[in-house]
């Protein structure tokens, strides 16, 4: 899901969990024991993606080993489970290359093995969250923030709860409990990046831009740790740092969201505005030319279509 901050104003999709990952293929090798340190055959070993809602599974072999190949970069909780036998959460830093993963070695046992009662009350929370993120969806602000605040009240750590529970209440312009609710996800998750950007549109509505500049700049940071790309923080910082009318710096961050991303629409259009600003009307035509290119029927489109003209005019004198 993509958060774009348009000049001032913000559009977002809303998630349990956000954020793109960045596209880079990886190998992840390991193997999964029982108590005894016998191989597990047939366990499940499950890839959670943090920064994105997007699960993977893959099985062990007769010598309890799996391979998984073609993880996104990023952070990841990996489970092994088997029933009778017992499961198991690491955590994983996956990155591009075969070389650049550990193998992860599980140890299952029946001490780990999930109760059912256990099952029925993960089962309860899951089926809370989906209804609660399905209220956000629906856009029914006040239904969610009650939806992951009963998810809160079964699991007191769910960071991405309080994310959720704060882009509802901004939603609502209720800026106070937006914030307060960003910074508990932050607090339960220090890395969150949507948190962060959170922050960065609540500061930016009220128009406390050095307050935003900071959120933005703490995005772009654990964004680009996650995803290794980060051209939607860097976007965002960028329109922060224009409505502060600090055009060479709010360039800056759109140049860095454009080469991450070329195709990223907006941020062409926002380059060539930051560079008319400054002045340099060769780079506001070539980045206005690449948003046409990039989507001539956006919402800019007849604006940009109606001046450039002009413009290229202009640079060819």
């Amino acid at each position: 899901m993509r958060t774009h901050v348009l000049r001032g104003a913000v559009t977002v999709a809303m998630v349990l969990t956000m954020t793109a990952a960045a596209l880079a293929q990886s190998i992840v090798r390991g193997k999964v024991t029982d108590a005894q340190g016998k191989p597990v055959e047939g366990a499940t070993v499950t890839f959670e993606a943090q920064q994105a809602n997007r699960k993977i599974q893959t099985k062990t072999d007769k010598a309890g080993e799996f391979l998984q190949v073609g993880l996104s970069s990023g952070a990841y909780k990996v489970t092994a489970a088997k029933d009778g036998v017992g499961t198991q959460t690491l955590d994983a830093n996956v990155r591009q290359g075969q070389g650049q993963n550990p193998l992860m070695n599980f140890s299952l046992s029946t001490a780990s093995a999930v109760a059912p009662a256990d099952k029925a009350a993960a089962a309860a929370t899951q089926a809370a969250a989906t209804a609660a993120q399905a209220s956000m969806k629906a856009g029914n602000w006040d239904e969610a923030i009650k939806g992951f605040n009963d998810v809160i009240a079964k699991a007191p750590n769910c960071a991405e709860c309080y994310f959720n529970i704060g882009e509802a209440h901004r939603q609502k312009q209720r800026y106070t409990e937006a914030e307060g609710a960003f910074k508990k996800a932050i607090e339960l998750k220090p890395d969150s990046a949507d948190a962060y950007t959170g922050l960065a549109n609540i500061y930016n509505s009220q128009k406390k831009f050095d307050l935003a500049a900071e959120a933005s700049a703490n995005a772009s940071k654990y964004t680009t740790a996650a995803s290794g790309g980060g051209a939607e923080a860097s976007f965002n910082q960028g329109v922060i740092l224009f409505n502060s009318q600090k055009y060479a710096e709010a360039k800056t961050q759109f140049e860095a969201a454009v080469k991450a991303d070329p195709n990223m629409a907006m941020a062409q259009y926002q380059l060539g505005m930051t560079a008319l600003n400054l002045g340099q009307f060769a780079d506001a035509v070539t980045a206005l030319e690449a948003y046409l290119k990039v989507d001539p029927n956006g919402p800019k489109a007849a604006e940009v279509k109606a001046s450039l003209p002009a413009l290229q005019a202009m640079v060819k004198k």
